[in-house]
């Protein structure tokens, strides 16, 4: 739209560059376990199946009861408040992972931020998309996605250079506590920063604020246009129930099946496996703890690399042939990994390449535009319980396969007879269910307002 052109893009910028250091805390909190599992494993002598995949599953139990919980609070506290309290939580879990005696107390407090990054995971983007117009929303979304990889990445050079500090034996003793404690420091930022930025226009208006709305819509676009948008939202909201039995009217269940499945196929990809294992995997590959953990570095810069390269593309070539180009790339690449795998060539650079490969793919598409996607199909009035709904399912979906790798990485039978490859060709075969459910499932909404999707799916 022609007022859309007179959007106050540095003050959009700015809200939303705060909004996304909660994807941030996402990426460092859960992020920061692939530096520091190897020396946990050995601290508390650790079963290298079951129980090494429970202390970094850990936090995925936490992110599937925020989200549960997430969404009821961002509808009924607001946005701006339930990032404040996954703020806190951020904190309190950076201090109680820096200085457990015992394993379980390491655990309740991995929950703890889990239960933080569960509930930043659908409040940022979903506040972010609230506050953002039409023809940059995507864009704005997905600078939630960079700041979620741009935490793995200053995770792990922050695990790189702490490992660094002292020996192998000091790593075991304390290293690992400096690298959960180091939360610290972005969750205060993230808790400051907070009290300087508005409230969603859309929650707002939900409750009656609407003269707080406007002002906060006039900061975005010129006053003509912030009357219009608030008019529109005012319509929207009038003909939405206000409860998830709304998703489940003709119509709307679509939506949440499409929502729930792009969450699972997300992850069941296996892109955490890279992201939380990836030192350890690179370990296997006869790489030193030191040079495992600077190969970790590479894959969180080739991860941030390719997602700018979507945030600049999404509102550009659309959510759709990304998430088709992406699928198949990643597809492609574990298919190569898994007969690397097999044939015993794990030490080769072309593993290495497979992987990169496999993050590039992932990060220029399914990564950012499945949050974008998610951030704009559901309703107003029930757009955080909705997310909520879709996002549990990601991360239960995210703690199966972080659980399960290290069982079938480690299950004597499936090396005997797949060697290392059989993980990689299980998410090899989910990325072609992704490819065939996005082309024949998921519609384009590059363009459009969150009001013009929604009036998509009552046609």
């Amino acid at each position: 739209m022609p007022d859309d052109k007179k959007t106050s893009g540095l003050y959009v910028a700015r809200v939303c560059i705060v909004a996304a250091l909660g994807g941030l805390l996402f990426g460092y909190d859960t992020g920061v376990i692939a530096g520091a599992i190897g020396f946990l494993e050995t601290h508390f002598n650790l079963d290298p199946s079951f129980q090494k995949g429970w202390v970094a599953a850990s936090a995925l139990i936490g992110c599937t009861i925020g989200v549960s919980i997430a969404g009821l609070l961002s509808d009924g506290l607001g946005r701006k408040r339930t990032l404040i309290v996954a703020a806190i939580l951020f904190f309190v879990s950076a201090v109680g992972t820096a200085l457990p005696k015992n394993v379980t107390m390491f655990v309740i407090f991995r929950i703890i931020g889990g239960v933080g990054v569960g509930a930043a995971s659908i409040t940022s983007p979903m506040y972010i998309a609230e506050i953002s117009p039409a023809r940059i929303r995507g864009r704005m979304v997905s600078v939630n996605q960079f700041a979620i990889v741009t935490g793995f990445l200053v995770v792990y050079l922050v695990n790189y250079f702490i490992a660094l500090q002292g020996t192998e034996d000091w790593n075991i003793a304390y290293g690992w506590r400096w690298m959960f404690g180091s939360e610290a420091l972005p969750a205060l930022l993230l808790l400051l920063l907070l009290f300087f930025v508005p409230e969603s226009p859309r929650w707002l208006t939900k409750y009656g604020r609407h003269d707080k709305a406007l002002a906060v819509l006039s900061r975005v676009g010129d006053p003509a246009h912030a009357q219009r948008e608030l008019e529109s939202i005012k319509d929207a909201i009038a003909h939405e129930s206000g409860s998830l039995a709304q998703l489940l009217k003709p119509g709307m269940r679509i939506v949440l099946v499409i929502g729930i499945v792009l969450a699972v196929l997300q992850q069941v990809t296996g892109i955490n496996v890279f992201l939380y294992f990836g030192a350890e995997i690179f370990k296997k590959m006869g790489s030193g703890t030191n040079a495992a953990l600077l190969k970790e570095v590479i894959v969180g810069a080739v991860n941030l690399t390719f997602t700018v390269f979507a945030i600049w593309t999404v509102d550009r070539l659309g959510r759709k042939p990304l998430m088709l180009i992406g699928s198949a790339g990643m597809g492609i690449c574990l298919a190569a990994m898994g007969f690397a795998g097999y044939l015993q060539q794990t030490t080769g650079i072309w593993l290495l390449i497979f992987i990169l490969g496999y993050i590039a793919c992932f990060a220029l598409s399914v990564g950012p535009v499945t949050w974008v996607i998610l951030s704009e199909i559901f309703p107003t009035r029930i757009r955080g319980r909705a997310m909520g709904v879709a996002t549990v399912f990601l991360w239960l979906a995210n703690y199966i396969v972080t659980q399960t790798f290290t069982m079938m990485d480690e299950n004597p039978l499936l090396i005997e007879k797949f060697h290392r490859g059989f993980p990689f060709w299980v998410y090899g075969v989910f990325c072609v269910c992704l490819f065939v459910f996005v082309l024949r499932f998921v519609p384009e909404t590059k363009g459009k307002t969150l009001e013009e999707i929604e009036k998509y799916w009552i046609q």
